[in-house]
């Protein structure tokens, strides 16, 4: 007889969630190409005249799990999507959205550009609270846009937005990758680089002397400190942000928690980096958004070797509010069939599935940043 599953399902349901890298959905109205082009994370350049952000994995679940929250049919067709979508306003969309994923903190990267929703707006919209992540690369052009010495500048800059953070986050995957020396830099040669960097204008950091600088304060700083790991547009040089590379980095890494984003296709390499290290960390965000349908099979992957313990979930949506809601809902799908399929074959027990959908979903992040 097949296991009662049901009180594992209402919870995969019920639970409320902390979102620990996020961004926020865009604040202004634009054409469909937009639309289309922020279902897509790698392509930089606008999707040639034949392809279709919806013919993807994320363009059938919008259609599939959005649409009913708009007024529309389950799988309804994208031109009847984008027209109903199209007569809301971006805010609309996000006080739709935001509030169905069923989450009580947002942990909110506010290093990206443009007109998207700061915490305010977020806080505004989904009702839940809201953290910000200090992205240090933003730190060091704005220590490089100030006056007087870079390393005093950016320490000045990083404790003063950190007082009130609750982790950091660098970007190095995009600036040159993790392969490399990673070690603290000596302060002359600190000196040396920020002075070549202002002169050349101190715009998107690739010195990889001030980047290994700043890792490392963020380092001394004690809070969660968040790498983007894997997955990313192709600016990303995809086969140097392999989590294994960082080794030696989190051999010196101390006791700061180190939490390893997205993963994918390195899920398997950040749990085992997350068994070997009691710092480190990894979380699910914005592959599960991206594989749809298939993100069941990388929810399984994660939960292969790394500890339930060392397991955050995350949506890291941006852009399109219907991603706040899809990395929730394809979560929880994601979960359920996994986890109750663990439970049915005798597996694990139904009280320890609830267990760790609790420790993955939120109690994680809330022992990790403090909340």
């Amino acid at each position: 007889m097949a296991a009662d599953v049901s009180a594992l399902a209402d919870r995969i349901a019920d639970v409320r969630l902390v979102d620990n890298h996020v961004h926020g959905y865009w604040l202004t109205a634009g054409d469909r190409r937009r639309f289309e082009n922020g279902l897509n994370e790698a392509n930089i350049e606008p999707l040639a005249d034949f392809d279709s952000g919806f013919d993807t994995q994320l363009g059938f679940a919008v259609r599939a799990h959005c649409a009913p929250l708009i007024g529309l049919p389950e799988h309804v067709d994208p031109h009847s999507y984008w027209e109903r979508r199209g007569a809301m306003t971006e805010d609309q969309l996000a006080q739709v959205f935001l509030p169905a994923a069923g989450v009580s903190d947002w942990l909110i990267d506010t290093g990206l550009p443009g007109a998207v929703a700061g915490l305010p707006e977020m806080a505004r919209s989904s009702g839940g609270a809201v953290g910000e992540i200090v992205r240090l690369e933003q730190v060091a052009e704005q220590a490089a846009a100030a006056p007087g010495d870079y390393a005093a500048e950016f320490r000045r800059i990083l404790y003063e937005r950190s007082a009130n953070a609750v982790a950091t986050k660098t970007v190095l995957a995009y600036r040159g990758g993790f392969d490399g020396d990673l070690s603290e830099p000596d302060p002359g040669a600190v000196t040396d680089a920020a002075v070549r960097w202002r002169d050349a204008g101190g715009v998107r950091l690739t010195d990889r002397v001030l980047l290994r600088f700043g890792v490392h304060e963020a380092l001394r700083l004690g809070k969660p400190l968040q790498f983007h790991v894997g997955l990313g547009d192709r600016d990303c040089d995809l086969h140097r942000t392999n989590p294994l590379l960082l080794l030696d980095f989190l051999r010196q890494s101390g006791s700061t928690p180190i939490v390893l984003l997205h993963c994918y296709p390195y899920e398997r390499e950040a749990g085992y980096l997350a068994q070997a290290f009691n710092n480190v960390y990894l979380d699910v965000g914005l592959s599960v958004n991206h594989l749809g349908a298939r993100a069941e099979a990388f929810i399984a992957r994660t939960l292969e070797l790394a500890p339930f313990r060392k397991i955050l979930y995350s949506s890291d949506a941006f852009g399109p509010a219907e991603l706040h809601y899809l990395g929730s809902l394809l979560w929880r799908a994601g979960m359920a069939a996994v986890l109750t399929g663990f439970v049915e074959r005798g597996q694990w027990s139904q009280a320890d599935a609830i267990r760790v959908v609790d420790l993955i979903g939120r109690d994680n992040a809330r022992r990790v940043y403090a909340l």
